[in-house]
């Protein structure tokens, strides 16, 4: 039996001192227990009950590097961050956090207010994703080092000579309890690092489909968070994109869908700010004003900062998880001296008759998803766009482009002129009524290949670039591709899915046969999201020709103006609109859009993306004006060359404007 002691452990008689302070050493009987028992107590000391806002508000510096209001944090700026950022906070049984925003609204600093507060008041694993690896490095720079650096608690946390040590780099960031790694959303490894109490998920519709094949990102990386059970916060914040693929949209419509309600001035009736409701007269756009939905009277927006004062957020939908919540806020209620309702309604009448520009508008400054209008035109309205070309290629066409698509027992090749803005005419339509197993077919395409084209100048036209589909007879085509050269012909393979920022990715280099012989890395091969380009199609086919009056006054036809030919049959119209846009949802209830044919054939419209990929794979897309008036003087100096050979009764030319191969023989 052991005798009693009088002498108390360090830890019991740490215990009983009711008067501590808990984050303050006691000392010890041996060494490091002052170090022991700080840690313990830090771990068993409760999250305070400071919310995000409150901690921005007394701890937050804004640095001059990273925000254009330089100095102390004020909440009151933008009101309407307050809930998003105190549902952030501990105390809120929220785990699941959405924000679906335009641009110029401040969610941005919610995220790394929300950040600094972890730092200093609650730590934990944090799990910071952005796009890809560039743009986290540039969040890391640009916003978390001056995060850090301009706000005392913090940089005291996490001093500059701690931030260039081992364990501090530019994409991770130790501080006492805790770590905060930045990661790109491509990388399937990064997201399986670590476990995380906290993930902070930034422009979540910019992440890819899926990581590495290993699925979703933002399911890979909430994964992190299970052990953490209602301990853990997950922060979504992105503009939307299409309706039906957007993230954020899919995340804001499963929670309780909150839009900051406000005061009128003059009735006091609670609404939230809807586009549709901010009026002015055309041409005017400084006399924007938004309509109250009750009283209808117009009020200026010098009204703005009391109403955001005295909003409030109000939950519009019941959401499947009571924990997950959701916010949605549009440039609208953007404080004056950010985005200005005039300018608003300016940038919106300049974008009329531009799809791309009223996309950008709704995304970034409504907060709103764009729908995609996939439904095939009538092949019938086609025909009010057939005309005779005054010769095969019209004086605006400046290069040639052709795509070829390989059938089990035949391949058909379009080609097709490019022009400004990508204004586009069907010059040419070729059937090798061969199977590809078949040498004669790829030596009648190499006919095709060499083939020259009159231009309306008097110059004659080769076909700059041809895109071959891979989905048949890979083989074959790899062997032919590389006997014609990169230079004039691209393989391609379609994959799914829309990717507007970078259509046509690559080259890779594939294997390819010659002679019997392995030739490694013999082709260069690109993907192309055919969704995209025959998106892009139907909204040029879409577009409204300006009258016969406004023609003459010199009105230009829209950008992307498709031409047909006279001699385009109603067989290819048919296939030119041959499939539809439609909303496939799987056992999960999650939608994707896919491209569904209506008909049979649809070797016209599969024609039409080969030879749109062709013109992005060199270059058309990136040039600019200088670029394009290059080319038509050049284009000039041919016709005259070639007016010179006539008249000397000589047949040879010289298209030196467009690197060529010579003619040979493939096979």
């Amino acid at each position: 039996m052991c005798a009693q002691t009088s002498t108390a452990s360090p830890i019991s008689a740490s215990i009983s001192r009711a008067d501590m302070d808990p984050l303050e050493p006691t000392g010890g009987s041996f060494e490091g227990a002052e170090g022991i028992l700080r840690a313990w107590r830090r771990g068993i000391k409760p999250d305070p009950h400071l919310t995000v806002s409150e901690w921005a508000d007394e701890h937050r510096w804004l640095s001059g590097i990273s925000a254009s209001e330089p100095g102390r944090w004020r909440t009151s700026r933008t009101p309407y961050l307050r809930g998003v950022m105190d549902a952030l906070s501990p105390a809120d049984p929220a785990t699941r956090i959405s924000f679906m925003k335009g641009a110029q609204v401040g969610a941005t600093e919610a995220g790394n207010n929300w950040i600094g507060f972890v730092i200093h008041h609650a730590p934990g694993p944090m799990l910071a994703v952005m796009p890809d690896l560039e743009v986290a490095k540039r969040n890391s720079r640009q916003r978390l080092e001056p995060l850090i650096r301009s706000s005392p608690v913090l940089s005291e946390l996490i001093p500059e000579g701690a931030r260039r040590g081992s364990g501090n780099t530019l994409l991770s960031k130790e501080f006492p309890g805790g770590i905060l790694v930045m990661v790109g959303a491509q990388s399937a490894a990064a997201l399986r690092s670590m476990p995380a109490r906290y993930v902070f998920m930034d422009e979540v519709d910019g992440y890819p489909a899926s990581t590495d094949e290993e699925g979703d990102p933002v399911t890979l990386a909430e994964a992190r968070t299970v052990t953490f059970g209602h301990r853990r916060k997950v922060f979504l914040v992105s503009t939307p994109t299409t309706r039906g693929l957007s993230r954020i949209e899919r995340e804001f419509e499963r929670s309780d869908q909150r839009r900051f309600f406000v005061p009128c001035p003059f009735c006091d009736h609670m609404q939230w700010l809807q586009w549709e409701r901010l009026r002015w007269e055309k041409g005017q756009p400084e006399g924007a004003a938004y309509h109250c939905e009750s009283c209808e009277e117009p009020i200026p927006e010098y009204h703005k900062t009391q109403m955001l004062a005295a909003g409030e957020w109000i939950a519009t939908a019941t959401p499947e998880d009571p924990r997950s919540i959701g916010f949605h806020l549009s440039s609208i209620y953007s404080p004056i001296g950010w985005l200005s309702w005039e300018e608003m309604a300016r940038q919106w009448e300049a974008a009329q008759g531009s799809d791309e520009l009223l996309r950008a508008f709704k995304n970034t400054k409504l907060g709103e998803t764009w729908v995609d209008s996939g439904e095939a035109p009538d092949w019938e309205r086609l025909q009010d766009r057939k005309q005779d070309y005054p010769a095969q290629v019209p004086m605006r066409g400046l290069f040639l482009t052709a795509g070829a698509d390989v059938q089990q027992d035949r391949i058909e090749v379009d080609v097709w002129a490019w022009g400004r803005g990508l204004e586009s005419w069907l010059v040419d339509h070729v059937v090798i009524d061969r199977p590809p197993h078949d040498p004669l077919a790829w030596k009648e395409l190499t006919d095709v290949l060499t083939r020259t084209y009159e231009h309306e100048s008097g110059a004659v036209l080769p076909i700059m670039r041809m895109a071959v589909d891979t989905g048949y007879q890979a083989a074959a085509v790899y062997t032919w591709a590389r006997k014609a050269g990169a230079g004039l012909v691209s393989a391609i393979k379609g994959e799914e899915g829309f990717n507007k920022a970078a259509p046509v990715t690559g080259p890779t280099f594939v294997d390819v046969m010659q002679n019997g012989r392995r030739l490694k890395r013999g082709v260069r091969l690109w993907k192309i999201a055919t969704a995209t380009f025959k998106a892009e199609t139907y909204r040029f086919i879409r577009q409204e020709r300006p009258t016969d009056e406004e023609l003459e006054e010199g009105a230009p036809l829209p950008a992307g103006w498709i031409h047909l030919p006279g001699w385009a049959d109603a067989e290819w119209l048919r296939q030119f609109v041959s499939e539809q846009l439609v909303t496939i949802r799987n056992k999960r209830g999650f939608a994707r859009l896919e491209w569904q044919k209506m008909r049979e054939r649809n070797e016209a419209l599969d024609c039409r993306v080969y030879a749109r990929a062709a013109a992005w794979i060199i270059g058309a897309d990136r040039w600019g004006d200088e670029r394009w008036t290059e080319l038509e003087a050049q284009l000039q100096g041919e016709a005259e060359k070639e007016a010179t050979n006539k008249a000397r009764k000589s047949d040879r030319r010289d298209p030196s404007w467009i690197p060529r191969q010579k003619k040979g023989s493939w096979f």
